[in-house]
């Protein structure tokens, strides 16, 4: 059943990364964790150079090729004699870097700006013919969780939804065919536990606007939030104790109509997704066994 639906696996080539920084900043343990996740049923690999965790600081564009080119190359080569090969994305605002992934074997640009980070990627995306992921986030990765609150928005999803539509409107008009662009509400940028929420629950309005809508819930703080609360812990439960939220709203917003899924903990939730894809869709037919 996973035709309805792909997993986006998690490669953060980055000293700063709120869950795994720093694991895999070295290429080769980054491409060997990207040859894993694909064992693991990931149908594409988002390979990142520079943090968007709340706060981060940015990383300039020499040391961001310096991390990523070498794992998209390598990972390329390992995956050449792959059948049904997995593909590869370049998760980055910068257009310099987008260009240079591109050619190193990446074809999906995953761009938390939406297109106004760099006024030439829309054009570096639009003439290498690669797929790109349009997200909406408040302000910029350093200040975007800052005063967020009750007033942020007039409605999360009726604002969140008009900030895709005209993204996705400027994609096309600058070159970008409509059929290789994603949607990403955005899930933890610049948006309080009940952004999320509300988010997660309305999630259909965001697919009313006819693209393939991505989802990042994995390991994010208010999965934290809300499983510290629940256990009377002081604190947040951790980012490796968050994976029952990552399951619980991926299963969610698969039933709302999402269909990629960007994770750090691909086997459990392809799992997951394979039970919850199963029963939607009620065509699971057992595969005959022998005794």
């Amino acid at each position: 059943m996973s035709g309805m639906y792909r997993l986006m696996g998690i490669v953060n080539v980055t000293p700063d990364s709120f869950s795994d920084g720093g694991l895999f900043l070295d290429s080769c343990a980054a491409i060997a964790h990207g040859l894993e996740l694909v064992e693991q049923g990931a149908h594409i690999l988002d390979i990142g150079g520079e943090s968007t965790r709340p706060g981060a600081e940015p990383v300039g564009v020499d040391e961001e090729l310096r991390r990523v080119v070498p794992v998209i190359e390598g990972l390329s080569d390992a995956m050449s004699s792959i059948g049904n090969r997995p593909r590869i994305s370049i998760d980055t605002s910068k257009a310099q870097v987008a260009r240079a992934a591109l050619g190193a074997g990446a074809s999906l640009v995953n761009d938390v700006s939406a297109l106004r980070a760099d006024p030439e990627m829309a054009a570096v995306v639009a003439d290498s013919g690669a797929d790109c992921c349009l997200m909406h986030m408040l302000g910029e990765p350093r200040t975007m969780q800052r005063g967020v609150g009750g007033s942020s928005y007039r409605d999360v999803v009726d604002d969140v939804k008009a900030f895709l539509a005209e993204r996705l409107a400027f994609a096309i008009g600058e070159g970008i065919a409509e059929q290789r662009i994603l949607l990403d509400p955005g899930i933890g940028f610049g948006k309080d536990v009940e952004h999320n929420l509300t988010l997660l629950r309305r999630l259909d309005e965001i697919v009313a606007l006819g693209r393939p809508v991505v989802v990042g819930t994995s390991r994010k703080s208010f999965l934290g939030r809300i499983a510290g609360e629940i256990g009377g812990a002081p604190e947040p439960a951790a980012p490796d104790e968050r994976l029952p939220g990552t399951i619980a709203t991926n299963v969610m917003a698969l039933e709302r109509g999402a269909s990629v899924f960007r994770v750090h903990d691909v086997a459990p939730v392809a799992a997951a997704l394979a039970v919850a894809s199963a029963t939607l869709s009620g065509k699971w037919t057992a595969t005959p066994t022998t005794s």
